[in-house]
């Protein structure tokens, strides 16, 4: 019955997917357990900190698997991905904002405490609705992805590629940095949002929602990527490589290529707003600083270091270097952006095809011999004793 599944159609050919699925689903479970459970003198128990890191590095994986749908199959090299994934965490943000209510520092509970302090006197339009959680939810998926409809229609329709796409992705989601910041927008300005209290009535710091904020955040990487993978082994998945290898190839066959390539874009943009929705109630706050042009960067930095076009390249990408940017921002705050830099030039210049290809040829050279090898050993010994 499993091999006539779905899931295992997906995950057949797919060896080192597997291991990553399997090693985020385990994660799940056993940090939750190990938290929760294990006592905080004990040597297995694992602090609330680390939970909440772990979890944040996972949005960023959600956030590298979105962009190397569109990048490594399409080769749309978005430069503005960090804009889908901050109006993302700032529909989420709006929603935690709402439930604070009259506990805020001004006690207005039917105004946010910036609002209160640049003396609006009224809640704007485009704030009604977020008090309701699924109207929330709405917004996280929505608005990213009319945002990349209407960027999208309009560069794909005038057939905008490569570099040129890139800079016009890299001016959008600076131009909104700069709209965010602006006090008069209704967004906070510089500050942003923060200062949240509950999220569905959990309050949002305790252990047990910093946990359960965790484990969803593993399960809904690991049902992106089974649904990434779908698309890539799927019939629209062989034609945006196609349009990826050779664009006027596949329109010369008769392929609407700015139909696929939107539709796509669009599904990726939603992708990177669910991973900000995600990311912003585990860090407490989200501000314009997300939109900034280098956090686009970095993530193209994540794809190319994992390896692009394999999905969980993407995923492994994210975590090592946002690892690495811990590791090192504490070891070296100083110096530690020669470090990131110094990853990017070594992903470009002598891994073109990033960790995964480079443990690949590494699994090659350990490679085993074949059992006929192994099996003839004894035959040839059977022989040279007949021949004494």
């Amino acid at each position: 019955m499993l091999k006539h599944s779905l899931l295992y159609t997906l995950i057949q050919n797919d060896k080192v997917g597997r291991w990553v699925i399997l090693c985020i689903t385990a994660m799940a479970f056993v940090i939750p357990f190990l938290n929760l459970v294990m006592p905080e003198g004990s040597f297995f128990h694992v602090p609330t900190y680390v939970v909440t890191l772990l979890g944040k590095y996972l949005c960023y994986a959600l956030l590298a698997l979105a962009l190397d749908l569109v990048w490594g199959y399409c080769g749309i090299l978005s430069l503005g991905h960090g804009a889908f994934f901050a109006l993302g965490g700032y529909a989420m943000g709006m929603y935690l904002m709402r439930q604070i209510g009259d506990r805020s520092m001004y006690g207005n509970a039917d105004l946010p405490d910036f609002m209160v302090f640049l003396n609006w006197t009224e809640l704007p339009w485009y704030w009604q609705g977020f008090d309701m959680f699924g109207f929330a939810m709405l917004m996280v998926v929505l608005v990213p992805g009319i945002l990349a409809f209407l960027f999208g229609w309009l560069a794909f329709r005038s057939r905008v590629t490569g570099v040129y796409l890139s800079i016009i992705t890299q001016a959008l989601t600076y131009a909104l940095m700069q709209a965010f910041f602006l006090n008069d927008f209704g967004f906070g300005g510089n500050n942003g949002l923060t200062d949240f209290k509950d999220i569905l009535g959990f309050n949002i710091q305790a252990d047990g929602t910093r946990v359960a904020l965790f484990f969803i955040t593993a399960m809904i990487l690991v049902v992106s990527y089974l649904v990434c993978r779908f698309i890539t082994e799927s019939k629209f998945g062989r034609v945006l490589v196609a349009i990826r290898d050779s664009e006027s190839r596949a329109r010369f066959l008769g392929y609407r290529v700015e139909h696929y390539k939107l539709l796509v874009f669009v599904f990726s943009a939603a992708l990177a707003g669910i991973a900000g929705a995600l990311f912003v109630p585990q860090v407490g706050i989200i501000n314009p600083g997300e939109f900034s042009p280098i956090n686009s960067i970095e993530i193209v930095i994540w794809v190319a270091l994992g390896g692009r076009g394999t999905l969980y390249g993407a995923i492994i990408g994210a975590i090592v270097v946002n690892y690495a940017k811990t590791y090192f921002t504490g070891a070296f705050p100083e110096i530690w952006l020669f470090f990131l830099g110094a990853l990017f030039v070594l992903s470009t210049t002598s891994l073109p095809q990033g960790l995964v290809g480079l443990a690949e040829k590494l699994m090659k050279k350990v490679k085993p011999l074949p059992i006929h090898d192994t099996e003839a050993k004894p035959e040839e010994k059977v022989n040279k004793e007949a021949e004494a």
